[in-house]
C-alpha cells in the first residue's frame, strides 16, 4: 500500500520556522523524484520545491528561494522541507508528491497534506 504521510505543519508567527516531513512507504522511494506543493485557500496548487532521486539536484520556486530548503534521506524514506523566515503568504496546505517517469509516462503518489498557517 502506497503511503505518503506529511507532518510538521502548524501555526507560526511571521519570521518563524517550521520543518515539514514526508515519510513514504509502499514503493521504491529512492527511484522517485520528490516534490513539495502547496495550495492556499482559493488558489491554484503551486510547486514549491523539488529534489532528484539522489540528493544532488534541487529546484525552488522564486517565492521561496533563500528561505526554504528541501532535502531527503533515502535510508529513512523521508523528504523534508525546512521553512525559514515564514511569511503570511506562505499559509497553505503543503502536499508531498513522489514522481517517477517510465516508458508509459509519469507515476505520481500524493500525501494528504499538512496545514501551515503563518499569522500573528
Amino acid at each position: 500500500q502506497v503511503q505518503l504521510v506529511e507532518s510538521g505543519g502548524g501555526l507560526v508567527q511571521p519570521g518563524g520556522s517550521l520543518r515539514l516531513s514526508c515519510e513514504a512507504s509502499g514503493f521504491t522511494f529512492n527511484s522517485y523524484g520528490m516534490r513539495w506543493f502547496r495550495q492556499g485557500s482559493g488558489k491554484e496548487r503551486e510547486l514549491v520545491a523539488a529534489i532528484s532521486t539522489e540528493p544532488g539536484s534541487t529546484y525552488y520556486a522564486d517565492s521561496v528561494k533563500g528561505r526554504f530548503t528541501i532535502s531527503r534521506d533515502n535510508a529513512k524514506n523521508t523528504v523534508y522541507l525546512q521553512m525559514n523566515d515564514l511569511k503570511p503568504e506562505d499559509t497553505a496546505v503543503y502536499l508531498c508528491n513522489a514522481e517517477k517517469w517510465g516508458r508509459t509516462g509519469p507515476t505520481n503518489h500524493w500525501g494528504q497534506g499538512t496545514q501551515v498557517t503563518v499569522s500573528e
